[in-house]
This record gives C-alpha cells, sequence and structure tokens, in this order.
C-alpha cells in the first residue's frame, strides 16, 4: 500500500525520523503548559474603531440576528475565519 503524504506531514515524518526530537520527562505537565499558552494567546483581545458604511453595517446586524449571534461577534468571527485563511476576499 503506498500512501501519499502532504508536504506538511512530510516535513513532519523527517523531523521526528531526523532524531532531534526528546520525550520530556512529565508529557502531561507540558501538555497543561501549552494548553495554558494556548489558551491565553486565543483569549486575547484587542478593540479597534473601524468606520463601515451605514448600508453595510444595517445588513451585518440582519445578518447576526438570524445567526443569533451579536453583530459585534460575527464582525470578530468574520474577521478571524480571514486571517486564518478559510476565506478570501473576490477580486
Amino acid at each position: 500500500m503506498t500512501t501519499n503524504f502532504s508536504a506538511e506531514e512530510q516535513a513532519i515524518i523527517g523531523y521526528v525520523e531526523s532524531g532531534y526530537p526528546v520525550s520530556v520527562d512529565d508529557v502531561d505537565t507540558e501538555i497543561d503548559r501549552y494548553a495554558q499558552i494556548a489558551r491565553a494567546q486565543m483569549s486575547k483581545k484587542a478593540t479597534i474603531s473601524i468606520q463601515l458604511l451605514e448600508s453595510d453595517l444595517e445588513r451585518i446586524k440582519a445578518k447576526s440576528v438570524s445567526q443569533g449571534l451579536q453583530y459585534e461577534a460575527l464582525i470578530s468571527s468574520l474577521v478571524h475565519q480571514y486571517a486564518m485563511g478559510k476565506i478570501t476576499l473576490e477580486t
């Protein structure tokens, strides 16, 4: 059976097989530590001020109601998805 790995998967395999990675003594403590770091990073929020067309804001507010969200949360979600590459702008 032949397995095709993505470039990212091949890089991970190469790293692991290189012998460079070393196990830590207390894996559970390290997992907890990195989970805390991730939670702290994800919870950091910044307040910004932007100008939008009033008509766009009204449309966003209407869509947020249908999604059961506050419009600020919808805008934040859209920005996050764009930043993570999950959505793109049409050019």
